[in-house]
């Protein structure tokens, strides 16, 4: 009996220490307060689903949502090439939950590009697994338990990354190039020196008479893998605005001015109309495309309190349908069947620019559209092929084009460069180791206004760029053409934004909100 009853005063024992020390865990938590603030809320709200209402009621008092790891993987777009997909998870209420995904475009859509394709395709795929490579490896170990709603010291530890990876590229290549130097100043010279020298003198007496014209800008030099970079940091402000309950559009405004959400304005969408220049039939290729401007106000889709406002999407597609018609049963020189592109859009077999603007002409007088009223047209030109790039030359073409175009300067690889004479808009695109730190910072230093533009090759059918768009607060949206599920599901965003802001009434209108780039007199833009 003794020995019984000391087993169980030991037992007795321990079951006190547990108490006690559960006691101790549950105050220093306050799990009592909590329970009793719960339990009598529950009461008085008296709610259906009573435990979903504890679940809601607890999942606010939970620890801040952290990212326990960072996922790449190879992904193909719509047209079947590989993309880098970056993928976010956090550790949500003590489980391991995949927050969001994002693969934005790359350098690697070309102007050319049915020209040594199997040499581009190499190039893709051993950029898309770099990328992936970062992502898994360096950026998870470097991201881990970094808060995701914490976005500018986020974007500020991948930048320092890139520049550092960047740094290394950088030394390895003066190194490859100091070591070919110096082998080829040891090799014997294949020719006299005296021969030499003739021919330079010839060469220099052939070209003294003709004014040599500058070579085309020298492209930027980009990272292998650098799309990672912007990847990830679209990936975790996704997370982010999913993790703070609004819209992605609403959070980045929020990471740009926390003190501006009460309104908001929809880009004017720039839809482009025809296709020319080098990648489409005939000679006419300095005119690259021909883009259509709606009036500053106009919606992207009809909302039932302004049944006669023209709608952008409609208004396009019955334009490019008809111009298809007209192509179509002409018998004119220079025209073929019309078949859209996969990017949407019309390439054209012309020769000269103003049969493209014949063309949109006398489609819209068929459709009793007033082009100079209700829609303005904008000509992109292929600047690096029409001139070099000194600041005389931009001083001239701004003065020759006065009031009846503007230029336009592409901003995205260069945005501390400094200011090009006559330029009074920007053009913006989310590619490669741009961050969303970099657009805000950006968007925030320009004067003027700015278009966010797709690049020729969109990754996937990811709608984020309509919400940066109007987050960012911008003018225009370029989107490309009427089709794929790359283009169209970043117009449907438009309008889903669009019903949205309407219904909460904080959607502004045209007489509150008129771009200043185009006018209602300017017709055609460089």
């Amino acid at each position: 009996m003794s020995r019984s009853v000391s087993c169980l005063s030991e037992e007795d024992q321990e079951f006190d220490e547990i108490k006690n020390a559960a006691a101790a865990f549950y105050r220093a938590n306050r799990v009592p307060e909590e329970l009793e603030r719960a339990l009598g809320e529950l009461f008085f709200q008296n709610p259906e689903d009573v435990h979903g209402y504890l679940a809601n009621y607890f999942t606010k008092l939970s620890s801040q949502p952290l990212i326990s790891r960072l996922n790449g993987k190879e992904v193909y777009d719509s047209r079947g090439q590989l993309c880098a997909e970056a993928e976010v998870f956090c550790m949500i209420c003590n489980k391991e939950k995949r927050m969001s995904s994002a693969a934005i475009s790359s350098h690697l859509g070309q102007k050319d590009p049915f020209l040594d394709w199997q040499a581009k395709s190499e190039e893709r795929v051993y950029h898309v697994k770099t990328a992936v490579h970062w992502i898994v490896e360096p950026l998870n170990k470097m991201l881990k338990e970094q808060n995701p709603c914490d976005q500018s010291d986020v974007d500020q530890k991948l930048s320092n990354f890139f520049m550092a990876r960047h740094q290394e590229e950088k030394e390895i290549k003066e190194k490859e190039e100091s070591h070919s130097t110096s082998e080829q100043e040891v090799e014997v010279p294949s020719s006299p020196p005296e021969k030499k020298k003739e021919k330079k003198t010839d060469k220099k007496k052939k070209g003294s008479s003709e004014k040599p014209f500058c070579p085309a800008e020298p492209p930027e030099p980009l990272l292998p893998g650098c799309l990672a970079i912007g990847s990830v940091s679209l990936a975790v402000a996704k997370s982010g605005a999913q993790i703070k309950g609004m819209p992605l559009y609403k959070y980045i405004r929020a990471l740009k001015n926390p003190e501006d959400q009460a309104r908001f304005h929809i880009p004017v969408s720039l839809v482009t109309l025809l296709s020319c220049g080098k990648t489409s039939p005939g000679k006419l290729n300095l005119l690259e495309e021909v883009i259509l401007i709606p009036n500053a106000g106009q919606q992207v889709k009809q909302v039932l309190n302004s049944p006669t406002t023209p709608l952008i999407i409609t208004m396009t597609t019955q334009l490019q349908k008809e111009m298809m018609r007209i192509m179509s049963t002409s018998s004119k020189a220079g025209v073929t069947q019309a078949i859209l592109s996969d990017s949407g859009v019309l390439p054209v077999n012309f020769d000269r620019p103003e049969q493209a603007l014949d063309l949109i002409t006398e489609a819209c007088n068929n459709l009793a559209l007033e082009l100079g009223t209700e829609i303005h047209l904008a000509m992109n030109c292929a600047g690096p092929d029409l001139m070099d790039y000194d600041r005389e030359q931009w001083e001239k073409l701004s003065s020759v084009i006065g009031q009846s175009c503007v230029l336009l300067s592409d901003k995205t690889n260069k945005p501390q460069a400094p200011p090009l004479p006559g330029v009074t808009g920007h053009i913006l695109k989310h590619i490669n180791e741009i961050t969303v730190s970099d657009l805000i910072s950006v968007t925030s230093e320009l004067q003027g206004s700015v278009l966010l533009g797709t690049t020729s090759n969109e990754s996937c059918d990811d709608d984020s760029l309509s919400d940066i768009a109007v987050g960012l607060g911008l003018d225009y949206v370029k989107l490309g053409g009427l089709a794929s599920a790359e283009r169209m599901t970043k117009y449907n965003r438009l309008v889903s934004i669009e019903e949205e802001l309407a219904q909460q009434g904080i959607l502004v209108s045209k007489e509150q909100h008129s771009p200043p780039l185009f006018t209602e007199t300017e017709e055609e833009v460089v």
